[in-house]
């Protein structure tokens, strides 16, 4: 296993190299490429330029996270089959930088969604939340603002500006999808892009809906074990795997974390994992929390030592933190918070190796 933490490069983060390198136990990051609209190849010499300034920091660049999928392959529009060329050669420049892992999703129109993502929490601290209540009063055409006006200037992976401009009419497009065709459109791409994830050593893990439930009549078919078994059944190749998010996934309080660990994980289909706790106000309500399992619903030694007891050999990252301490920054990625979950994750892997070490003594 190997413990990273997302960065975010070209002055676009609050958090440097230098200072992520002095998180113990971290080997690299996952990072991304965010002035490349979606849909078009990531450049060879700028890929090589970041894998060079990441590796003279002391870090690996064996993650991407993420290359986004265009919403005409997610449609099905015949169209998509320039964007899935344009997908498969970036695949191929990844490969030589050394990328082992990329990190991608199929949510339509909206990769994630919070009704506040910098809500001041009771000990100060401020935290992303999500009140579905108020997400439904709000309009569709205006919540990337919102979300945007409490950004702290930094860009919000998965809003980017061009791909909004357009959110309504994709957003009535999606809403006459059904679940079955849009399952067809994940196949589509998924038999033209694994093959070259084989050829090139690169492992697909796609990450899970969130939040993991219905929005806006949007087809959301990652949402539980059900609708995992069935996207890894759509190509039965080890390359298409799961990111698993024990945050977005354990928003739904009907979602067993540790025992859907030890289902996909034993499967040898989970490359990349986020960890990351919640605490539920109620079904549909919850905060990101701290990463200590008092702090949140998640039992977070149960989920370590699920991944520990599987073999869990991908790459892990202490998934959104806190703004804690005063720190400014894009909310979520904040250092500090973040540090401390990664020095936790990683103190639960050591006691759950030594117990083990111990009964076998």
């Amino acid at each position: 296993m190997k413990i990273i933490m997302r960065w975010f490069p070209f002055g676009d983060d609050s958090v440097t190299l230098w200072q992520i390198k002095q998180v113990p136990g971290v080997s690299g990051v996952a990072t991304c490429l965010p002035n490349i609209p979606v849909g078009e190849v990531w450049p060879l010499d700028i890929l090589q330029s970041l894998k060079k300034e990441i590796n003279d920091a002391g870090l690996e660049m064996e993650v991407i996270e993420s290359v986004n999928v265009h919403e005409d392959i997610k449609k099905g529009l015949p169209s998509r089959d320039k964007y899935i060329d344009a997908y498969i050669k970036t695949i191929h420049n990844l490969a030589k930088v050394g990328v082992k892992c990329l990190c991608y999703n199929f949510m339509p129109v909206m990769d994630w969604l919070r009704s506040d993502v910098a809500r001041k929490a009771e000990d100060g601290s401020y935290v992303m939340s999500y009140r579905h209540e108020d997400i439904l009063k709000m309009n569709p055409l205006t919540i990337a603002s919102e979300m945007a006006g409490k950004s702290n200037n930094f860009s919000m992976p998965g809003w980017e500006p061009e791909r909004l401009g357009s959110m309504a009419e994709d957003i009535l497009f999606y809403q006459g999808i059904s679940p079955e065709q849009y399952r067809e459109n994940m196949k589509y791409f998924l038999d033209a892009v694994i093959p070259h994830a084989e050829e090139c050593d690169i492992k697909m893990g796609i990450h899970p809906d969130d939040p993991p439930w219905q929005l806006f009549g949007l087809p959301k078919l990652m949402v539980d074990a059900e609708g995992i078994r069935k996207f890894l059944s759509l190509n039965d190749s080890e390359y298409n795997g799961l990111t698993l998010c024990s945050g977005s996934l354990g928003a739904n309080m009907e979602n067993d974390i540790p025992a859907l660990v030890r289902e996909f994980v034993a499967m040898g289909r989970v490359p990349f994992v986020h960890l990351r706790n919640v605490k539920h106000l109620s079904p549909r309500d919850f905060d990101e929390s701290a990463h200590l399992t008092q702090c949140g619903d998640l039992d977070m030694f149960e989920i370590v030592k699920a991944l520990h007891d599987c073999g869990f050999d991908g790459y892990l990252r202490s998934d959104h933190g806190r703004m804690i301490w005063g720190e400014k920054g894009r909310p979520g990625y904040g250092l500090y918070d973040r540090a401390l979950g990664t020095t936790y994750i990683l103190g639960l892997w050591e006691a759950v190796d030594k117990m083990k070490r111990i009964m076998e003594d």
